[in-house]
C-alpha cells in the first residue's frame, strides 16, 4: 500500500468520490441533496489517497473549519478493500497532516447509518459531540473530535 498527499484536483480521488457519492445516496435517499450541498469538493486542498498495487483504493480529506479545526471530509475506501485497514491509515495520514499545519483538533460528521464509520472513528480516539455548523439539528447526523495536535 502506498499513500499520497495530493488536492482535490486528483482524478484518482474524483472517482473515488463518486463512488462514495454513490453509496451514499444508496443509504441516505431521503437526506441526499441536504448532505450533497455540504460534501463538494472543489476546495479541499488536502487530500490522502491510498493505493494497493498502483489502484487507488481508498481516500480521505481534510479542510479548513476555524482557526484550530480540520474537518475530516470524503472518507472512502472501495469494497474489495475494506478490511484491510485503508481507513485507518488514511484517517492517521489526515491527522499528522492536520498536526503538521499546527492544527489542534480534527472534527467530522457521519449519518447515523453509517455503523462502520462510527466504529472507526470510536476506536481511532474519536470522541461524540454535540452537531455543530449545518449539521446542529440534522438527526440523521453524528459529529466526531479528536484532538491531533
Amino acid at each position: 500500500m502506498q499513500l499520497i498527499r495530493t488536492n482535490s484536483e486528483n482524478r484518482d480521488f474524483i472517482q473515488l468520490v463518486n463512488q462514495l457519492d454513490a453509496e451514499i445516496r444508496d443509504r441516505n435517499m431521503d437526506n441526499h441533496e441536504f448532505y450533497a450541498h455540504y460534501n463538494k469538493i472543489d476546495k479541499i486542498k488536502h487530500v490522502v489517497l491510498i493505493y494497493e498495487n498502483k489502484i487507488a483504493v481508498g481516500c480521505g480529506a481534510i479542510k479548513f473549519y476555524d482557526e484550530n479545526t480540520m474537518e475530516v471530509k470524503r472518507m472512502y475506501t472501495r469494497p474489495l478493500a475494506r478490511g484491510k485497514g485503508v481507513a485507518s491509515m488514511v484517517l492517521k495520514e489526515l491527522e499528522r497532516w492536520a498536526s503538521e499545519l499546527h492544527f489542534k483538533n480534527c472534527i467530522l460528521e457521519t449519518g447515523v447509518k453509517h455503523e462502520e464509520a462510527i466504529g472507526l472513528y470510536k476506536k481511532k480516539g474519536y470522541r461524540l459531540i454535540p452537531n455543530y455548523g449545518q449539521y446542529v439539528s440534522v438527526e440523521t447526523s453524528v459529529c466526531f473530535f479528536k484532538e491531533v495536535a
